[in-house]
């Protein structure tokens, strides 16, 4: 008699967001020698604890992930994607953010970064690097690039560049009520409060980071 090798369940694809994900814990991982907790993989993601949440569950039960309980670091790779090369996309660095000129101008282009396709499917994207240690607590540190896509909105939470007093900065947007902060992840730096007559704008949300080097 042939048995069909009973309880045994076919590999699930996953998806270009939790390839996006594992990539990241990934990367930190090999960078710090430790996992995120899923605060600093919300942060680094650029979405809500509650999808970061999500994103950990699909790939958890898709066998790629491992959590235990009662662990802030709890989260390990257990199956990587070694037969599915990352398809690239090259990113614009841009060396300065003036107001009034186009972001992706050619004379503010300095370089560019090659980025996973699965995070710049639609839109357009930069890349900036950051100045300062305001972000460090989202693991952003000084001298990192972060990839933004082109956005004139945020929702509160989002980590994103701003444009504030003619000079872009990379802050967490927080909205409440008719009350609008740019808030640095660190609590040496004090959070921005932003006024209608600011002038505040958005340029974009972060939706990577990457270390030089």
């Amino acid at each position: 008699m042939e048995h069909k090798g009973r309880g045994r369940r076919p590999v699930e694809e996953i998806t270009d967001s939790q390839l996006n994900t594992l990539g990241e814990i990934r990367r930190f991982i090999n960078h710090r020698g430790f996992p995120p907790t899923m605060k600093e993989l919300a942060d680094i993601l650029g979405i809500s604890h509650a999808s970061a949440h999500d994103q950990v569950n699909q790939l958890v039960r898709k066998g790629y992930l491992k959590r235990e309980a009662r662990k802030a670091r709890s989260i390990s790779i257990i199956r990587e994607l070694k037969d599915t090369p990352a398809v690239m996309t090259a990113v614009p660095i841009v060396g300065r953010i003036s107001a009034g000129q186009p972001i992706i101008a050619v004379e503010n282009i300095v370089g560019e970064i090659m980025v996973e396709s699965s995070i710049t499917r639609s839109g357009r994207y930069f890349a900036l690097e950051v100045a300062g240690d305001s972000m460090v607590n989202a693991g952003i540190k000084e001298r990192d690039l972060v990839v933004v896509r082109e956005q004139p909105v945020a929702e509160s939470g989002d980590i994103v560049v701003a444009m504030l007093n003619d000079e872009a900065t990379v802050k967490r947007l927080f909205i409440s009520h008719e009350n609008i902060e740019l808030r640095p992840e660190n609590p040496k730096h004090r959070p921005i409060p932003v006024g209608p007559d600011d002038g505040m704008r958005i340029i974009g949300k972060v939706v990577a980071v990457r270390r030089p080097g």
